[in-house]
């Protein structure tokens, strides 16, 4: 979040009710993210976005059934093909939905912060590798929600 401390984003004690999740694609962080966050997030309109939408990742799909969790019918889709444009806290997962995510939010007062998330799809190597990048992803996700964007208790 533009100047304000690491220390603030690290301890943000209240979730927020209204939040979306940023990505390059929409089709396989901030989807994760999405789905991640509504698990553990009840109460709170969750959605995601991308700069410009990709294609439905089919290993998204085979890492979150692992955990129980279902994109469901989720598309990926745009930031211009959201229903809703206002939200609490926009989180923003690459480099160019952050700078797309303060373009878009200059002139409002949405708090947006950015967590550096690797892109798994460059993932090389078997099957088992490739979902393995996917994993650490997802892990990664549920991880960082819970420290802080989850109210403690």
């Amino acid at each position: 979040m533009e100047g304000v401390s690491p220390a603030h984003q690290e301890t943000r004690s209240r979730t927020p009710r209204s939040l979306l999740f940023m990505c390059r694609m929409n089709a396989v962080r901030s989807p994760m993210a999405e789905t991640i966050a509504r698990s553990l997030l009840p109460g709170t309109y969750v959605a995601s976005a991308g700069v410009r939408p990709g294609e439905r990742d089919p290993f998204v799909d085979a890492v979150l059934d692992e955990v129980g969790l279902s994109l469901g019918r989720h598309a990926p889709r745009s930031l211009d093909e959201l229903e809703d444009d206002y939200f609490d806290l926009i989180v923003t997962l690459a480099p160019e939905a952050h700078h797309a995510a303060l373009e878009l939010t200059r002139s409002m007062a949405v708090d947006v912060m950015y967590w550096p998330t690797p892109d798994p799809t460059v993932a090389t190597g078997t099957r088992e590798q490739i979902l393995n990048s996917y994993r650490d992803v997802r892990e990664l996700l549920k991880t960082l929600i819970e420290k802080r964007l989850k109210d403690p208790g």
